[in-house]
């Protein structure tokens, strides 16, 4: 997830996210770097345009539930199943003796 966060914040300022840069971002963090994370991740990036991408994540998760087919519906309150106090009593009972 760091290795994430790294291009995250590389993106955030500026910076070009390539592998030298995110192995700097890891290695300051105090954390070991894992070349094979860098190589797959910045691999995984070519082409990806970062900014438009948290454009697009923000519109879905701003974006109001849909409402159900058929028109809105009340939502159904849920009854609640009360034990009556013998009942409880009686099975505490049991287990004391």
């Amino acid at each position: 997830m760091e290795y994430i966060y790294g291009a995250l914040l590389l993106h955030k300022l500026g910076k070009e996210v390539n592998a030298d840069n995110l192995k700097k971002v890891i290695a300051s963090t105090g954390a070991e770097v894992d070349d094979s994370k860098v190589r797959s991740l910045i691999a995984s990036l070519q082409g990806v345009d970062i900014a438009h991408e948290l454009a697009n994540a923000s519109a879905v998760a701003a974006a109001p539930a849909a409402a159900p087919a058929g028109g809105a519906t009340e939502p159904k309150k849920e009854e609640k199943k009360e034990d009556k106090p013998s009942e409880s009593a009686a099975g505490l009972a049991a287990l004391f003796g």
